[in-house]
């Protein structure tokens, strides 16, 4: 039912199942205080009706917002207040109508370990259909947004419905302020920092019990990238993280590795190059390099996609206005240092 006026719309949403709107509503009404607070509009809740009265703009935006919480209701989704927050957000990105953020929330990637891992965002949403339709992928974005973790589910998913024989994870032994020769230990204890991170996905996917066996029968190998020259790797689910710190050759040598039947996604952010000063990143000019190459795709996440504290999508969001503010003030010292040479040279005329 819709009464409106020229400044006011009233809507009322009759929700089918009546058990349905402790779902919605939440523990002492939390999650309608959610919905409340990212609105300007009035909501009334009697039995299981829903009455909104606001501008006709919020007002359906509100709609839509419940009837995407209905859905992720019936399909057996819990509502959260993140939920809540996500659901809104893909709701208000311009152009993005095409999928439903109920459709995005309910896409099961892997069940493990008593959890379901799914996409939590649009763009991880089309991330993940991008590496069941490419051979070749490119994740790429700031720290949180799900690059490698998503990446790994979908490998594990793929080794468990036997489209491939193994896994392979991999990364540049780089890091800030730190090189292997000055690290304590074996070559395997230099190593194994750079790893760990990958092996605390994997930890999150399989059995901990399982993984030793698998990675002793070459099921699942995690070696540092270095160790990939040379190979052609068949039938594997190949994935290369934190690519921002590979050289143009290192990544023109990873990629050469492709075998058949195999997948690659490359994953990293090009904000955060640990190379020493002077040196290129191979994951910076790779679009350019492989444009219009068919089966080839790129995802670009951003700040919106961080699935981490809410903190730390601001932080990315500072620190590209940071760099924003710093690469203009650059410019214009620039244009200004080229004005001086430019007057110098015409007054030695």
């Amino acid at each position: 039912m819709v009464e409106s006026t020229q400044q006011s719309t009233q809507v009322k949403i009759v929700v089918p199942e009546e058990h349905m709107m402790v779902h919605l509503l939440g523990s002492g009404d939390e999650l309608l205080r959610t919905v409340e607070r990212a609105f300007d509009s009035d909501i009334h809740v009697r039995g299981n009706e829903i009455t909104i009265s606001g501008s006709p703009e919020e007002t359906a935006l509100v709609v839509r917002l419940i009837e995407e919480l209905v859905e992720l209701v019936k399909n057996g989704a819990t509502v959260t207040p993140d939920v809540i927050d996500r659901t809104l957000g893909m709701l208000r990105s311009p152009g993005d109508g095409a999928e439903r953020p109920a459709d995005v929330l309910t896409m099961n990637i892997l069940s493990a370990r008593g959890r379901t891992i799914r996409p939590k965002t649009l763009n991880q949403k089309r991330y993940v259909d991008a590496i069941d339709k490419h051979t070749i992928v490119f994740g790429i974005g700031p720290a949180g947004t799900g690059k490698t973790y998503l990446a790994m589910a979908k490998a594990v998913k793929a080794l468990q419905n036997k489209q491939v024989n193994r896994i392979i994870l991999t990364r540049p032994a780089v890091e800030a302020g730190e090189r292997l020769g000055f690290l304590p230990g074996t070559l395997y204890e230099k190593i194994d920092p750079y790893l760990r991170p990958l092996y605390d996905a994997l930890h999150d996917m399989l059995a901990p019990d399982s993984i030793p066996k698998l990675m002793a029968a070459g099921t699942i190998e995690v070696a540092p990238l270095a160790y990939m020259r040379g190979r052609t790797l068949n039938d594997s689910f190949i994935i290369l993280d934190e690519a921002q710190n590979t050289s143009p050759e290192q990544m023109k040598m990873f990629l050469t590795r492709l075998g058949f039947n195999s997948k690659i996604v490359v994953t990293g952010d090009v904000t955060q190059v640990d190379l020493p000063s002077g040196s290129s990143s191979g994951l910076r000019t790779i679009e350019q390099i492989l444009d219009g190459i068919d089966d080839i795709g790129f995802c670009r996440l951003n700040s919106n996609d961080v699935v981490r504290h809410k903190l730390v999508s601001a932080i990315v969001d500072a620190y590209g206005r940071y760099d924003n503010r710093q690469n203009g003030s650059h410019s214009v010292r620039g244009r200004a240092g080229s004005a001086r040479a430019n007057g110098a040279s015409g007054s030695a005329g």
